[in-house]
C-alpha cells in the first residue's frame, strides 16, 4: 500500500555534530543549576541523539532575571526600531547562512522531512524575522480627537518580559513566529522549546548573540512542561506569556497566569479541522488537498483537514482517487528526497495514534486504508483513511494528531455548516467548490479562526492565524502577532485657548 523508503539513514545528508545542549541564560550557555540533563531521541530510530540540560524552576528564575534586567535597564527597548530592525536582519541573513545544518537538526530531532525544513522552514523563519524587522519602526500610536479641551494620544510600548512556550511540531518556525514580533516590539524573553526537540532552538539562541541581539534579550531554558513550562506560566515577573499546544495545558496556562500577577496569555491550541468537498469540485484536485491537510508533517499539524466532508453526489469517486493517491504516498527516512511522511515525533505520540485506530476499528468505522505501524524500528505510520465514521465517535472529536482522515458523506449546504461546526475547536477549515455564492456562505458560517478555498494549509507571514473557541484566543503571524507584545498607553493633556477641539 505504502512505500517504506529505507536505506542507509544519513546516506543523504551529512547529520550535524550536536553543538550546543546547555541553557541560554543572559548571553551564555550554562548547565543547569541542578546538573541534571535528559535525552533527546531520534524518532528515525529510537535511539539518543544526545543529553541535554534540564532546567528546572531555578533555571528559569535566573533567565527571567536576566530578561527583567535587559528589559529595565538595557539597551533593547530603548533602541530605535529601525535599530532593532537592522540587528534582526542580520540575525535573519545569519539563519540563513546555516540552512542546511538546521534543517536536520530538526529533522533528527523531530523526524521532519529534510528537503521541507531545507527550503520552507528555515528560510521561513528568515523570512518571519525580517518581516517584523521591517514592522519595528512602524509601531505608532493614535492622535485622538478628544470631546472636550483635551490633547489625548496613544502610545504602544512594549509589554515587558515575555515567556514563550511552544511545541514540538514545528521547532524553527513556532520558535520565530513568537521570538521575532516580540523582538520589534522592544521586549524581552524567556523561551522554553519542546522537551522532544531543543536542538534547534539553542542553535538559534546562539546566532542571536552573533548577530548582536543583547545579553538578556532573548534566553532559552530547556526542559519539561511540568517544572520549567510550569515555573514560566506562574512567574511574578514575566508579563506576558505565548503558548502553542494542546488545549488542556493550554487551560493549565490560563489557570498558572490567574493565580500569578494576571499575565497576559495567547493561546494556539488544538484543532479537529473540517474540509468540506462541494460537488461541482474538481474531484482530483479535492482528493489531493484533503490527502496534503492531513498527512502534511505526518498529520503532526494543528490545522490538519482530520473530518472530511464529502458532498454525496461526488462521494464514490473521491474515495477511488484518494485510495489511488494514498497508495502512492511514500513513508520513510525523511532525510530521503522522495519521502513524503517521516517518523512520528516520539513513542508516546506513535502510540497514541495506533490507539486512536483502535478506537476507530472498535467504534465501527470502516478501515478504507492503512492503520498500521511500518518498518521494525523507528515512530513510522502508514498513512490511514477511515470511512463510515459517525460524528460521535473519538476519531471525529479528538485532536488525533497523527495521519490519521475521519471521512464523511452530507447531502446539503446547510447540514455541511452544522457538521463543520459540530466540534469544540475552531482553528481551521477548508472548502472546495466552483461555486462563489458557496464559498462565501460557508466561509462565513464555519467558526474558525482561517478558512482556506480551493487550497489548504496556505500560510503566509503576513496574514494571521489563530483559534476560535477551544482552539485558544491571540494570534500568530500578520501585523496582529504584535498586540500581544504591546501595552496601549493613553497620554491626555488641557488644551487652553484653542481655537478647536
Amino acid at each position: 500500500m505504502t512505500s517504506h523508503c529505507n536505506g542507509n539513514m544519513d546516506s543523504f545528508v551529512k547529520v550535524p555534530t550536536i553543538k550546543f545542549t546547555k541553557l541560554f541564560i543572559n548571553g551564555e550557555f550554562v548547565d543547569s543549576i541542578s546538573g541534571k540533563t535528559f535525552e533527546t531521541i531520534d524518532p528515525r530510530t529510537g535511539e539518543v541523539i544526545t543529553r541535554v540540560s534540564e532546567g528546572d524552576k531555578e533555571d528559569v528564575d535566573l533567565a527571567v532575571k536576566a530578561a527583567r534586567q535587559a528589559f529595565d535597564n538595557g539597551p533593547w527597548p530603548r533602541l530605535p526600531g529601525s535599530e532593532r530592525g537592522r540587528i534582526m536582519m542580520k540575525f535573519a541573513d545569519l539563519v540563513n547562512q546555516h540552512v542546511e545544518e538546521l534543517a536536520a537538526l530538526d529533522t533528527i530531532d523531530g523526524g521532519k522531512l529534510f528537503g521541507s525544513c531545507k527550503s520552507m522552514d528555515v528560510p521561513g523563519a528568515a523570512n518571519c524575522l525580517r518581516y517584523y524587522a521591517g514592522a519595528a519602526d512602524k509601531i505608532h500610536g493614535n492622535v485622538l480627537k478628544m470631546s472636550r479641551e483635551f490633547h489625548g494620544y496613544t502610545l504602544r510600548e512594549p509589554i515587558g518580559v515575555v515567556g514563550h512556550i511552544i511545541p514540538w511540531n514545528f521547532p524553527t518556525i513556532m520558535f520565530f513566529g513568537k521570538v521575532s514580533p516580540a523582538l520589534a516590539a522592544g521586549c524581552t524573553m524567556v523561551l522554553k522549546p519542546a522537551e522532544q526537540t531543543p536542538l534547534s532552538a539553542l542553535y538559534y539562541a546562539h546566532l542571536a548573540k552573533l548577530a548582536g541581539i543583547p545579553d538578556g534579550v532573548l534566553n532559552v531554558v530547556t526542559g519539561f512542561g511540568p517544572t520549567a513550562g510550569a515555573a514560566i506560566s506562574s512567574h511574578m515577573d514575566i508579563d506576558a506569556i505565548s503558548f502553542t499546544g494542546s488545549t488542556e495545558v493550554g487551560r493549565e496556562i490560563m489557570q498558572a497566569a490567574a493565580k500569578s500577577n494576571l499575565k497576559t496569555v495567547s493561546l494556539e491550541l488544538g484543532g479537529k479541522s473540517p474540509l468540506v468537498i462541494f460537488d461541482d469540485a474538481d474531484v482530483d484536485k479535492a482528493a489531493g488537498l484533503a490527502l496534503l491537510g492531513i498527512l502534511y508533517n505526518k498529520g503532526e499539524i494543528c490545522v490538519a483537514s482530520s473530518r472530511v466532508f464529502v458532498q454525496e453526489g461526488i462521494y464514490d469517486e473521491f474515495v477511488k482517487l484518494l485510495v489511488e493517491k494514498v497508495k502512492a504516498w511514500k513513508v520513510g527516512d525523511p532525510f530521503h528526497p522522495k519521502t513524503q511522511q517521516g517518523p512520528q515525533v516520539d513513542k508516546k505520540q506513535f502510540e497514541k495514534i495506533l490507539s486512536y485506530i483502535e478506537h476507530g476499528k472498535r467504534q465501527g468505522a470502516t478501515l478504507l486504508s492503512g492503520g498500521n505501524p511500518l518498518g521494525d524500528k523507528g515512530y513510522y505510520i502508514e498513512p490511514t483513511i477511515f470511512t463510515d465514521v459517525k460524528e460521535d465517535m473519538l476519531i471525529a472529536k479528538d485532536e488525533i494528531f497523527g495521519p490519521v482522515m475521519a471521512l464523511m458523506k452530507f447531502n446539503t449546504i446547510d447540514e455541511a455548516i452544522k457538521k463543520a461546526n459540530n466540534t469544540t475547536y475552531g482553528l481551521a477549515a477548508g472548502i472546495v467548490t466552483k461555486n462563489l455564492d458557496v464559498a462565501n456562505t460557508v466561509s462565513r458560517s464555519i467558526r474558525a479562526g482561517v478558512i482556506w478555498i480551493n487550497c489548504y494549509l496556505a500560510f503566509d507571514q503576513d496574514c494571521s492565524y489563530g483559534g476560535y473557541k477551544m482552539s485558544g484566543f491571540g494570534r500568530d503571524c500578520g501585523l496582529e502577532a504584535l498586540d500581544k507584545y504591546l501595552h496601549v498607553k493613553s497620554i491626555v493633556t488641557p488644551i487652553y485657548n484653542s481655537p478647536w477641539l
